[in-house]
């Protein structure tokens, strides 16, 4: 029987999170007890806590995986440790490509909660899409689990009214999602019910045997602006809201993904609506990518949509790297895409009034007000990146950029006591 209790931290562990989130215990438990925040955290693989939802920090997850055309999973496990040390809070392994249950094992050698996409394996046990049934697929959902994975992307959203509407209102792009694309050919080739819509029930029931977290995945996101307002994204948001309830009812954990490409303007309303039809969810976002033309640079483009997304409630940032619809990612565009995503967490908190991440910004400007250069690495998101920018010229108290004419040095010479008291100056 599926128990919300089972899900429940211990003290120990509810402590430790409500310290690292600075919230009050009862609040914190509270707020896991109305699904508003979830600990992905299977008891086969212990792990620090990462709390995601309403009242927490940000969170940042970073994609690592081989493909069929670059399967190296030595680099899989470099990339996933450049985005760890680079502030990533989770990783997903997106492995299609080699031993992928030798690759999981991998990447959950890592100390941070990590999730997969179960149906990219039943697809490569199948031999091909159309032969992958309800029984492989569930049976590979057991084997994530019991391998000690903490949050499942299952695509349970996308059923026979999504694919209907993919005919009568199509779309530029068609279907972007992989596990998306996955269901629907599945759909369309055996001519039957998704079955995780179809056994969502079933589904949770292993979910609950496991206490796996589940990420309700956006299998119909946009691929492209022009995309941004058809049908089919609508039909999924409501199938969305309808699972997110039936979970909560099971006393299953939850998040809500979405909702990939659409302009700035629609961020606000989408993310506002997500929200409200699955009670407040804890929200996973790819993105959002708010324009389409700047390939190399995605990694910038979905800060922005990330920290507007932040502003109206998403809690939990996917990292867009430089490679994006490009290659699939080095290490050094891993490296640039969390960094990037951390800067729009940091974002987020601030915009949610976090009084941690507005007191860090107070420190920098004193910091630079008194031309501490030390404080102002430590301070900063990346100290690495800080201190080699300001020391690849000659050492002095300022900057390179005014040098003696530094007007911050300017005005505190004049204006500020060593002290730090205001004076008058004598003429």
């Amino acid at each position: 029987m599926v128990n919300i209790r089972d899900y429940l931290p211990d003290t120990s562990l509810l402590n430790e999170t409500a310290r690292a989130e600075s919230i009050e215990n009862d609040r914190l438990l509270r707020l896991i007890k109305a699904g508003r925040i979830v600990i992905p955290q299977n008891p086969r693989r212990p792990h620090p806590p990462c709390a995601i939802g309403e009242g927490c920090r940000v969170k940042v997850n970073v994609n690592v995986g081989t493909s069929r055309d670059l399967c190296y999973p030595e680099l899989e496990k470099e990339k996933a440790e450049a985005a760890i040390k680079n502030g990533a809070h989770a990783l997903m392994d997106l492995s299609t490509g080699g031993d992928l249950p030798a690759i999981r094992k991998t990447v959950l050698s890592t100390p941070v909660p990590v999730g997969t996409v179960p149906v990219y394996e039943a697809v490569r046990r199948a031999g091909s899409v159309q032969d992958v049934d309800a029984d492989l697929l569930f049976n590979v959902i057991r084997d994530h689990c019991r391998d000690g994975v903490d949050f499942l992307t299952l695509h349970c959203g996308v059923n026979q009214d999504v694919l209907r509407s993919l005919k009568e209102d199509p779309r530029r792009m068609g279907v972007v999602s992989r596990g998306g694309a996955f269901h629907v050919a599945m759909m369309a080739a055996r001519e039957e019910e998704n079955p995780l819509w179809k056994e969502f029930d079933y589904l949770c029931e292993i979910l609950s045997e496991n206490q796996v977290v589940v990420s309700l995945g956006d299998g119909m996101r946009p691929g492209c602006h022009e995309d941004a307002s058809k049908e089919a994204k609508t039909v999924e948001y409501l199938n969305l809201g309808r699972l997110a309830r039936r979970a909560f009812q099971l006393g299953i954990p939850r998040m809500i993904e979405g909702p990939g490409h659409i302009p700035l303007e629609q961020i606000g309303y989408n993310v506002r609506m997500i929200k409200e039809i699955t009670n407040h969810a804890p929200l996973y976002l790819l993105g959002p990518l708010v324009t389409d033309i700047a390939s190399g640079y995605d990694h910038v483009v979905s800060a922005i949509g990330g920290a507007i997304a932040c502003k109206h409630g998403a809690n939990f940032l996917c990292m867009v790297s430089p490679s994006e619809h490009l290659a699939l990612p080095r290490v050094n565009d891993i490296i640039e895409g969390t960094r990037a995503s951390v800067l729009a967490a940091h974002i987020g908190d601030l915009l949610a009034g976090r009084e941690d991440a507005r007191k860090r910004e107070i420190m920098m400007g004193k910091a630079r007000q008194e031309l501490d250069w030390e404080r102002q690495f430590g301070l900063s998101l990346f100290p690495d990146i800080a201190r080699s920018i300001h020391d690849r010229d000659t050492e002095q108290e300022t900057c390179s950029m005014c040098g003696d004419l530094c007007a911050v040095k300017m005005v505190r010479d004049l204006f500020i006591s060593p002290d730090g008291d205001r004076q008058a100056k004598e003429k």
